[in-house]
């Protein structure tokens, strides 16, 4: 198989284990609401479609409401990188690739990804940076991804979409990218069979020798 020449990445459980202080700020705002609270495998199982859909698998969709998103934000703003860290061989493999060849893909709100990739002293790594909020749809629709192509001046069959969760899978598959997997992460593939498959952070470094090819 060709190896890609450009690659998009998911961030939350591809690029970054960010669950804990997801946990965290959950469990702050249910406290404000009187939620029990969440643990760490409990939001393991309900991230990955956006900051919406996390707050209504986590406290009830017939409890939602937009000012609990909102306060959730800001809750999260402040806790973005208390424990947030780059999963183990992460910035080895974005060190092998020329930032105008990659490209971040993820349903996290925008601004809270550029201030994360920010604070982690990743942001330098990107040409393109795509939320939640960049467009109209966001993954599972081929959109975003779409987006980052054209950002990045690459044909589909150029491109492989690195994630943790069917979202990223169906979203590269519509929009003729190759996929890869990976199960490190928070999510599951839906039945879906990816083009690469790794089992845990370092095996990306194999798949994608890049420049140490």
């Amino acid at each position: 198989m060709t190896i890609p020449r450009y690659l998009l990445f998911d961030l939350d459980g591809t690029l970054v284990d960010s669950v804990a202080d997801l946990t965290l700020s959950l469990n702050l705002l249910g406290e404000e609401l009187g939620q029990s609270p969440l643990t760490i495998p409990q939001v393991r199982n309900i991230v990955g479609d956006g900051a919406t859909r996390l707050i209504k698998r986590a406290f009830g969709e017939e409890n939602y409401q937009r000012d609990h998103l909102l306060r959730f934000l800001k809750i999260y703003t402040d806790h973005l990188t208390d424990n947030t860290t780059p999963y183990p061989g992460i910035l080895k493999l974005l060190s092998r690739y020329p930032s105008e060849r990659m490209a971040v893909v993820t349903n996290k709100p925008y601004q809270l990804t550029v201030d994360l990739l920010s604070a982690l002293d990743m942001s330098q790594y990107f040409k393109v940076v795509i939320g939640g909020d960049s467009y109209p749809q966001k993954k599972p629709d081929p959109l975003p991804v779409v987006k980052a192509l054209e950002a990045l001046g690459a044909y589909p069959q150029q491109a492989v979409m690195v994630g943790d969760h069917h979202t990223d899978l169906y979203s590269a598959r519509s929009a003729g990218v190759k996929t890869c997997f990976c199960a490190y992460g928070l999510g599951h593939t839906d039945g879906l069979i990816p083009d690469y498959h790794a089992e845990n952070s370092q095996d990306l470094l194999r798949l994608f020798p890049g420049n140490a090819a």
